[in-house]
């Protein structure tokens, strides 16, 4: 059975009408494989292309990311894509990388955050620079969990800045209303149809915006990517549920 055979069913309604339908997708986890050092990561061989296809056929496709805008559009930009990192506080285009007015009031801030992570926090955690954000890693020692959430958490109580649970670390971002679920609403918004690819937590807001979505009237497609640490809720609300970032592919190529 071929990939199209595969999802026909369920793809049909944005496959009916590709001028009022959005695709939109996850990058870690989803079209890249999760790998222990975050600046290594790259989409699957050919998920750049099929991406890039697919913003010819349809009205609007996006990836939406923790990622930040520079990463994205240096690895996925110049192919028409809506480009959405850290989560919604920063647009990537040809024009460069755009962050939110309030977003960039918290620079200074999260840079002394950074710095302090460097230098108080030990080898074993990885400190991951996002610009408007910081993500502490304990993936390569899963021991430091605790020291770092107590660590992150006076952070946050010193700096102003709130912390996010993540897979495998955690992230501190400014106070600010943004996650997956309001750039999903408004790229899609006053479209027929849409679906979205993820595999995190932090995916959850993108269905439940396809869920409002759809007690709209529209036509939504939720698809849930597996992986040793992909969370229930969200695989038990996927309409599709695909092995890794190769079965997201899949659905992207059979769209």
């Amino acid at each position: 059975m071929g990939s199209s055979d595969r999802f026909d069913d369920l793809l049909a309604p944005l496959r009916a009408d590709p001028d009022a339908t959005g695709i939109f997708s996850d990058f870690d986890g989803t079209l890249a494989a999760i790998v222990d050092d975050p600046a290594t990561a790259r989409a699957l061989d050919g998920a750049a292309d099929v991406l890039a296809d697919l913003a010819h056929r349809y009205r609007r496709v996006g990836v939406i990311s923790g990622r930040p805008g520079a990463f994205l559009a240096e690895h996925l930009g110049g192919r028409g894509l809506l480009l959405s990192g850290l989560y919604g506080l920063e647009t990537a285009d040809d024009d460069g990388v755009h962050a939110t007015e309030e977003a960039e009031g918290w620079r200074d801030a999260i840079e002394e955050v950074v710095a302090r992570a460097e230098a108080e926090l030990g080898s074993g955690a990885g400190v991951e620079r996002k610009g408007l954000a910081i993500t502490v890693h304990y993936r390569n020692d899963p021991s430091l969990q605790a020291d770092v959430e107590a660590w992150t958490e006076e952070a946050a109580e010193a700096s102003g800045l709130v912390v996010h649970a993540a897979r495998m670390s955690v992230e501190l971002r400014p106070p600010l209303e943004s996650d997956k679920g309001l750039v999903l609403a408004e790229a899609a918004g006053g479209l027929g149809a849409a679906c979205f690819l993820g595999d995190d937590r932090g995916d959850l807001t993108a269905f439940d915006a396809l869920d409002r979505l759809a007690a709209g009237g529209a036509s939504v497609v939720r698809v849930g990517v597996t992986s040793a640490e992909a969370p229930p809720e969200l695989l038990e609300r996927a309409d599709i549920v695909v092995e890794g970032p190769e079965g997201a592919l899949e659905v992207l190529r059979a769209l």
